[in-house]
């Protein structure tokens, strides 16, 4: 995400007051090149992996789409969240620097633990409760499918090939050619068999990512801030340059790691990404004394990071629990409602909505009552944009999950006819387009607002999510023009991060600052938080509205690529128009929270 409201221009009579020893780097401290080059490697370990995660669990473990989108969606959720308790503990005990420090190493060893995920889950099926093997013809346990894949139901020693239908069943096809039984949608089940170990291990390696990130993320912005004086006006700039390593480490790895899990395997992707982790690691541990005096511990009596450390260890297998419940948890019972669904939810869900459901409401109550009218009315514009936020990153989030699958079962991933490239590195789209626009997004918004039209926080906000609708009506519009095999051409899903790309311009870089500027001083952290919360809740949300685009897949394959491409369409059809109507909601609305902000740009 990228800051581009920030100005990067300096000039003669703008003060720059910095802590550093007078070494610059294109004018800022010189230790923002190595935080931007270490958050630059930390990001490549975690968009390399994320590119893989969605395909590595429904090819290699063979996990249905629903099962792999929840725990797509419950991972990034904690992602979200465990930062909140990292920044904490930094701040408190540990220090910035030592705790970077040390959720990289815990990142880079979850990252290794996913290298090692066994052999392929073997696929069988299961009809009138009765089980059968079913064998692969033509797999290779890679990202990219080949498209020469057959799957053939075992059944008294003969090979029955599975051919789905249109309306969703499934024939069984003969040897020769006859079909010898037709199974109706919903009779019949298809699932994998794998070692509860490599299962177990893959799960420890995502609770190791998940508590690692939560001691990096937060902190090494901190280290940043700490270059600059207050009142240095650099500051934002300094933040703008920063960021761009995300976009950048992003850029590579999500073309460089599922590239190496093609041509070499799974454990090569994932190691790719382990190996830009130490990078980043090593960036800190050995910084020749450049970043003394930066990020260090606060004064206290004794120190108490041997027990934070064992913590976050004992934090570990915790997550793999909430992991593993939210992989397990029954569905809601038909008719059960509202009510029902948040009850039946997994232990995850249930923290992240009643928690967010019950801060909102508590947080603007206790505004009332002791706030002035003024500042209640600024708390409630904030909250109200906290809820729309939820809406943008729900349906953004899509990248990681349904839009990865569907670049992988109907999209020509060929470029002009001369390479093709895999379903995971279509993700770099976004960090690409995020990198052209960026600077076009920044003059425009300074000419705007020298001219005094720049539009207001809500209008971003408006934009951000009809634009991120926008980018699903593109692409449905794009399925009206798939091929016989029901395939899209890529410039399709190309065009959807376009605009995707450009709608997150419009409200990644003002939500932190807004939430800063509009929060009754007392509380700033705990709004902070809440902001932070309602991200997570999104990207579990997201992991929910993935489950609705699942498709009946065999041994990783879905059955018919009519009835996939026929599904994507008609989820992504109703999530588009949802946002427009969210979005237009909101610009209508925006005027009366443009007055609750009372002037808060």
């Amino acid at each position: 995400m990228v800051n581009v409201n920030a100005d990067p221009t300096i000039g003669p009579d703008t003060p720059d007051n910095s802590r550093t020893d007078g070494g610059t780097w294109f004018g800022h401290p010189r230790q923002l090149a190595r935080l931007f080059t270490t958050e630059m490697w930390e990001r490549f370990g975690y968009y390399g992996m994320r590119a893989l995660l969605a395909l590595y669990l429904t090819k290699h473990f063979l996990f249905s789409d629903q099962t792999t989108a929840g725990l797509y969606g419950g991972f990034t959720a904690l992602v979200y969240l465990t930062p909140l308790v990292g920044g904490l503990l930094a701040d408190r005990y540990l220090g910035s620097k030592k705790a970077v420090k040390f959720g990289a190493i815990m990142m880079s060893l979850g990252y290794f633990t996913l290298c090692f995920g066994g052999e392929t889950a073997k696929p069988h099926a299961i009809i009138d409760n009765q089980r059968y093997e079913v064998a692969v013809e033509n797999f290779v346990d890679r990202p990219t499918s080949t498209g020469e894949e057959k799957r053939f139901l075992v059944s008294n020693g003969e090979r029955l090939l599975i051919q789905g239908k249109d309306d969703g069943s499934v024939d069984l096809v003969g040897a020769n050619g006859q079909v010898a039984r037709t199974l109706e949608k919903g009779s019949f089940e298809f699932a994998g068999e794998r070692p509860l170990f490599f299962v177990l291990l893959m799960l420890t390696g995502l609770s190791l990512v998940t508590v690692g990130n939560g001691f990096f993320k937060p902190n090494i912005s901190t280290i940043v801030g700490t270059l600059y004086e207050q009142g240095d006006r650099r500051r934002d700039a300094g933040f703008t340059i920063f960021y761009m390593g995300i976009n950048l480490g992003s850029l590579f790895s999500q073309l460089l790691c599922p590239l190496l899990a093609d041509t070499v395997g799974w454990w090569a992707g994932f190691g790719l990404a382990a190996i830009g982790m130490l990078l980043s690691w090593s960036l800190i541990q050995f910084d020749g004394g450049r970043l003394r005096g930066y990020g260090e511990p606060p004064a206290q009596e004794r120190s108490r990071d041997l027990a934070i450390y064992v913590g976050a260890v004992i934090a570990v297998p915790i997550a793999l629990f909430l992991f593993w419940n939210l992989m397990s948890a029954p569905p809601a019972a038909e008719g059960s409602g509202i009510v029902g669904y948040l009850l039946a939810l997994p232990l995850m869900g249930k923290l992240l909505f009643f928690t967010f459901l019950l801060s909102v409401p508590a947080i603007l109550i206790w505004s009332a009552r002791v706030g002035s009218r003024v500042e209640f009315q600024m708390m409630l514009a904030a909250m109200v944009l906290i809820v729309f936020n939820v809406v943008f990153w729900t349906l953004f989030e899509q990248a990681g999950s349904s839009l990865t699958l569907f670049a992988d079962r109907n999209t020509e991933l060929s470029v002009f006819g001369l390479f093709n490239i895999s379903a995971g590195q279509t993700q770099f789209f976004n960090a690409f387009f995020i990198v052209a626009l960026a600077p076009f997004f920044s003059m425009m918004w300074n000419g705007l607002a020298r001219r005094g039209v720049e539009p207001t926080i809500p209008i971003k906000f408006a934009m951000a999510l009809m634009g991120v609708g926008a980018g699903f009506l593109f692409l449905v519009w794009g399925t009206q023009f798939a091929g016989p095999d029901f395939k899209v051409a890529l410039w399709w899903l190309a065009g959807l991060y376009f605009i995707h790309s450009a709608a997150e311009l419009c409200i990644s870089p003002v939500g932190l600052s807004m939430i800063t500027k509009l929060s009754i001083a007392r509380i700033v952290g705990l709004m902070m938080g809440v902001w932070f919360l309602s991200i997570s809740v999104a990207q579990y949300v997201a992991g929910i509205v993935a489950q609705v685009a699942s498709v009946e897949t065999v041994g990783g394959q879905v059955t018919n690529l009519k009835v996939s491409l026929d599904t994507y369409a008609g989820v992504f059809w109703t999530i588009g128009i949802a946002s427009v109507v969210i979005g237009a909601a909101l610009l209508i609305l925006s005027p009366v929270i443009k007055k609750w902000m009372h002037g808060v740009q």
